[in-house]
This record gives C-alpha cells, structure tokens and sequence, in this order.
C-alpha cells in the first residue's frame, strides 16, 4: 500500500485524502483532523522516512514556510507536491495569466517565496484560485447573509471546485515537476456568482455597494485589488486534466444538491 504524507489536512486536503485512500493509498498526516502533531518532529521524521509521496497544503507564515523551515531536509529524493495560490502572479489588470508568468509582484510575496522554494525542491506546484465546494460556497454566503455585490467594474476572478483540485493532485504527484494552474474555464466577476447563488436559492440579491459601504475586512477587501484571468492550458496538456465543473454554474449546482 503506497503512503502519502500530508501536512495540513484542512478543508482541500481532507477530500484529497479521502480519495486517495478510496484508490488504496495509506494516509498520514497532520493538521487538526490529521494523525501526527506537526510540532512532534521524531514521527513526523520516521512518517516521512516511510512515505512515498508527500504533499503539502501549509501556507506560509510571517517566517516563511513551516514545512521547508522544519522538516526541509527530510523532504530531500521525495516526490513532492504543494497546493499554492494564483495571488502568487499579483495584479494582472484582468487579463490572462498562464504559469510563465512573473510571480512575487503581487501582495503575497510570502506565498511567491514558498512556492519557489518547492519548485526549487522538484515540486509539483499548484497554484489555486478561491476555492469553493460543498459547506464552502456562495450558496452559505448567500443563505447566512453574507453575500456582498461589489460596484467595482470590470473585476474579474477564476475560482476552482475543490473536488477539481483532487482530480489535479492525483494526477500531478505521478506527473512532471513544476508549476500548473488549476482553475475552471470562466473568471467571471464575484457578483455574478452571488447572483446565480440567489436565483438558485430563490433569495432576494444583495444591494450593490461599494468598498467602503460593504464593510468588508482587511483580507476581503485585498482581494479586490487584483484583478486577473486564470488559464488552466498547461494542467490539460501536461497532467491530463479537466475540471469536472467546468464553470461555477455547474460547480454551485453540485454543491446544492450535496446540501440536500
């Protein structure tokens, strides 16, 4: 039975395991839900030692990368892959971003840092946009009030399935090193996925605001500030791949007759 180690078995990678045990892989990991302590460095080291693949989905922290601080050298002739993120290309004034271009311009200079330092290692990087899927989509926003329609033209935004992030880790830790981007087929403006969540629903659309008039904290209102199309070219030709929900039309569908 292969083994695969993952640190940070949070929302994306608690469905990655799941999988992967359903096709015979043994899981190890840490996080909250995971088996090991990340901080309980001899069975990480021994878990490690044991592994066959390892991935990891740990952000980065004000002191760079977690996993590459602590246990970098124990990564060494691992086959390894790491779940990133597209704010990694920065602001690209909503036109298309494939994985040849420049990172580290925008304003998570951490994430562009990490995500070198796994290619650096021969990582199979992928880079993620606003991940949504079953308990984690416009449908909650919507229903819990939470929804916001921005006045803010022109603002476009690519976004994954989360169970489309599955499909793309299991084909990447067997495929070629180096970075891909895992989006769907259509960036679109958040607002018009808040409006296709309340048709779905049957619920009245939130007013359009602005900025300042919707309240939105620090991080929300950052992620406004890029504005950038995500293409997935590269993860089709190299990986085999192709999203299952090919835009959020199919993706919210699916999440709402998983919440019945």
């Amino acid at each position: 039975m292969p083994r695969l180690f993952i640190f940070g078995l949070g929302y994306t990678a608690a469905r990655l395991a799941a999988a992967a045990e359903q096709r015979g892989w043994e899981i190890i990991s840490t996080g909250r839900a995971g088996t090991l302590r990340f901080d309980d460095a001899g069975s990480v080291r021994m878990a490690l030692a044991d592994a066959d693949q390892v991935l990891s989905s740990v952000p980065p922290g004000a002191d760079g990368d977690p996993v590459l601080e602590s246990y970098g050298d124990a990564l060494a002739g691992k086959p390894l892959t790491y779940l990133s993120s597209t704010g990694v290309y920065g602001d690209a004034a909503g036109a298309w971003v494939d994985e040849s271009a420049a990172i580290g311009k925008g304003r998570r200079t951490a994430r562009a840092e990490a995500d070198a330092g796994w290619l650096e290692r021969g990582a199979r990087v992928l880079r993620l946009p606003g991940i949504y899927g079953p308990g984690r989509s416009a449908l909650e926003r919507v229903r819990d009030g939470k929804a916001h329609r921005i006045d803010q033209a022109n603002q476009v935004f690519s976004r994954v399935h989360v169970d489309d992030i599955v499909s793309a880790a299991l084909l990447a830790i067997t495929g070629p090193a180096g970075a891909y981007n895992i989006a769907d087929n259509l960036p679109c403006s958040q607002n018009e996925v808040i409006e296709h969540a309340c048709s779905l629903l049957g619920l009245p659309q939130p007013p359009l605001q602005s900025l300042d008039e919707a309240g939105l904290s620090p991080m929300a209102r950052a992620f406004y500030a890029e504005n950038r199309r995500v293409a997935n070219g590269k993860a089709r030709r190299v990986l085999g791949w192709s999203p299952q929900y090919p835009t959020y039309r199919e993706g919210l569908a699916s999440c709402l007759l998983a919440a019945r």
